[in-house]
């Protein structure tokens, strides 16, 4: 062959490949060396082969190494030939020599062509995981080759990517050349090459096809502040904007709605709800339950979790089909949220309120009972010793006896030096005296009105002294 031919026949190859011209022509040198090995040196011997990458020439060369007296013709070379190609060389150095290549036999042809495509065949796939690995978390079109219970493959060009069953959209139906959108969630090497991983139900499909079809998202101007999907039924996005002038909503939806439409058709008429974001978890919120309209948010920082309240007839919209719309929003706020309509709020606060007036009425009831007790309860009396007691009645007697009032001590019968004495008053321990002072008053009343000229009779009041034990009923 000539070297033209023989350099017009790489360059084919590796534009076939779609591979290097290097990794090409490294891939022959290899292959030709397992052809010469087999050919004419199967005693082990190191042997290369290098081919100059313009004009084709192939060298072939053999390491050895230096000897006094070589023992081993194959692998050792004597001092004095190779000093004729170095003089700096001396016994135990390696040497590279030249030697003319044999030609191949068919045998020899046979092994060189499974080799060379082996290798070339390697390259391929590592050149395609090199590709591949980088594109992990984009967007690839491809088209869908075979259709089967756990899988689905498709081509993607240079490689055949999976889609596994738990990537699936459930409401799909995938059928042979169909063209589809996929996500590559990862790229795995294996010993049949490159395995691609392929996703139609990961979140980020949608939000990539947002950047893909709106500019604004793609230019920065609108961002995506979180994407919350089921896919097949129902997803939210939540937008926001840098500039004040700008309606994030409005720029993902367009006119009439057509930039969100093309979305939903490539996502198989999935729902897509596109929500203004803010900071305030409250109004962020009440934005992500849309289309229901929202009373009022009240949150619980430390649980993360915050009630709403909504209209009555809005209470089933903002729940949604089974709980959907509230399970998405709950996704894209990362809040726990508990739906509330406004009269279930009401019977609970009323409920509460009763509650609280029932344990404020037991409250002043224990409290009132307390109060009574402790009035029901007798002072304690003073104790005083004999002569303390008639000094006490000698300093009161006169008193006593101008006012009226009856003074009873109670004295013990037998004075022990250690017994101690008391002195009360009648008004304090008697009840039953009451009835007596009582009488008095009504008879003095009779004698006043009786004829100025009758005198009353005036008598004498007694002080009465009674000396009974303490322990003796009054």
């Amino acid at each position: 062959m000539a070297k033209t031919e023989f350099m017009n026949a790489l360059m084919q190859l590796a534009a076939e490949k779609n591979l290097p011209k290097e990794i090409v022509l490294t891939a022959l040198e290899s292959a030709l060396v397992s052809a010469y090995r087999k050919e004419a040196y199967t005693h082990g011997e190191d042997i290369a082969v290098k081919i100059h990458p313009i004009t084709g020439e192939v060298k072939l060369t053999l390491k050895k190494v230096v000897a006094e007296t070589p023992e081993d013709e194959y692998r050792e070379v004597s001092l004095k030939e190779a000093k004729k190609k170095d003089k700096t060389l001396k016994a135990g150095d390696t040497v590279v020599v030249d030697i003319p290549p044999p030609n191949a036999g068919r045998i020899p042809a046979q092994i060189a062509k499974q080799v060379i495509l082996q290798k070339l065949h390697d390259a391929e796939r590592g050149a395609i995981y090199e590709e591949f690995v980088g594109k992990e978390g984009e967007i690839i079109t491809g088209t869908v080759q075979r259709v089967t219970p756990e899988h689905v493959v498709v081509d993607i060009g240079k490689t055949e990517a999976i889609i596994p069953q738990n990537e699936k959209v459930p409401t799909e139906r995938y059928r042979q050349g169909q063209r589809l959108k996929l996500y590559i969630v990862e790229v795995a090497r294996t010993t049949r090459g490159p395995q691609v991983i392929a996703s139609r139900a990961h979140r980020n499909l949608l939000r990539d096809l947002l950047i893909l079809e709106i500019p604004e998202i793609s230019s920065g101007t609108v961002e995506i502040k979180a994407v919350a999907r089921e896919a097949g039924y129902r997803s939210k996005v939540a937008v926001t904007t840098r500039q004040s002038n700008i309606d994030p909503v409005g720029c993902c939806v367009g006119l009439r709605g057509i930039r969100i439409q093309n979305i939903v058709n490539e996502l198989s008429g999935e729902k897509i709800d596109v929500v203004q974001w803010s900071d305030d978890p409250k109004l962020f919120i009440a934005n992500a339950l849309s289309p229901a309209q929202v009373l009022s948010v009240a949150l619980n920082e430390a649980e993360t979790t915050a009630v709403v309240k909504v209209p009555d007839k809005h209470l089933s919209l903002a729940i949604g089909k089974e709980g959907q719309n509230v399970r998405l929003a709950a996704k894209l706020t990362g809040w726990r949220i508990d739906i509330k309509s406004a009269s279930e709020l009401e019977a609970e606060k009323a409920l509460l309120k009763a509650e609280h007036v029932e344990e404020g009425a037991a409250g002043g009831e224990e409290e009132a009972g307390a109060e009574i007790t402790a009035a029901e309860e007798p002072e304690e009396a003073a104790v005083l010793e004999p002569e303390e007691a008639e000094a006490v009645l000698a300093a009161t007697g006169a008193e006593g006896q101008a006012q009226g009032q009856e003074i009873e001590i109670l004295m013990p019968v037998e004075m022990g030096p250690t017994k101690p004495s008391k002195i009360r008053f009648a008004e304090e321990i008697m009840a039953g005296r009451e009835g007596k002072a009582k009488k008095k008053e009504s008879a003095k009343k009779d004698a006043d009105g009786k004829d100025a000229g009758v005198k009353a009779k005036k008598t004498k009041q007694k002080k009465t002294v009674y000396y009974e034990d303490e322990d003796a009923e009054v």
